[in-house]
């Protein structure tokens, strides 16, 4: 049977967290004992971390783990190699604010045989022109800075091939601002199997959202800084001449 670990990462999600548990408990106990719910509370100041601890009981098949704060993105990566290290056959990640809809993970899970990464769209977006903006100069920042479209890059609804996910991780510096964004742009680059799937995407279900015009310039900023040091370093790796991910079961 194959296991999975679903990677959430949390900062400040105390008005979310316990939901978001709740809903996403369900889809690794379904799939057997050994699977996984990775909450990582990535050094929150609020209660996150508290109210995802008292919820272990209730939910055997969760695991919390309380980190400093280093953002998303290294968060992310934390967990994908946690759960490689720990058995994971699949990660799944999805984020902590209730935006995704755990019905429509069962569509992605029937897909893992036939590509090493399956990535969610978001179509009818309903959280923001902020985060509709943050899309578009990714998207833009992506295609000058790889010579790659990808679709949706960062989108928080991905499920990978462990054994594929750890050849990129072996690539990827543990603090990378973006990692999701970089993961989805290399998959592109590099022609990997990535199949694409629509997703709806709810408007935050509590808390505050973080972006605003300021923070989105300096995503841009930091975003091409990271991608133009990677590309230059990790070049062989881009196009495919020094390993082979075609891992695909």
């Amino acid at each position: 049977m194959d296991k999975l670990t679903i990677v959430i990462p949390a900062y400040n999600e105390e008005a979310n967290i316990k939901k978001v548990i709740e809903d996403w408990h369900p889809v690794v106990a379904g799939l057997g004992p050994e699977s996984r719910l990775l909450l990582l509370n990535d050094g929150s100041k609020d209660a996150t971390y508290q109210v995802a601890c008292a919820l272990r009981g209730q939910f055997p098949q969760l695991e919390v783990i309380d980190k400093q704060n280093s953002g998303h993105g290294p968060t992310c990566l934390y967990g994908y190699k946690h759960a490689i290290e720990t058995g994971a056959d699949y990660v799944f990640q999805t984020d902590s604010d209730g935006q995704t809809s755990p019905d429509e993970f069962e569509a992605f899970w029937q897909c893992r045989k036939e590509c090493n990464f399956i990535i969610g769209v978001r179509g009818n977006r309903q959280d923001g022109l902020s985060r509709k903006l943050v899309t578009t100069v990714l998207k833009m920042v992506l295609f000058v800075s790889f010579g790659a479209y990808v679709r949706d890059a960062n989108t928080p609804f991905r499920l990978m091939n462990a054994k594929a996910l750890a050849v990129y991780l072996q690539q990827i510096p543990e603090d990378f601002f973006l990692a999701n964004a970089l993961l989805s742009a290399a998959t592109v680059k590099r022609k990997d199997s990535v199949k694409w799937i629509p997703i709806t995407f709810k408007p935050r279900q509590g808390g505050e959202n973080s972006i605003n015009l300021r923070r989105i310039f300096r995503i841009g900023i930091k975003s091409l800084t990271e991608f133009k040091h990677f590309i230059q370093t990790k070049h062989n790796f881009l196009i495919g001449t020094d390993m082979n991910v075609n891992i695909k079961q």
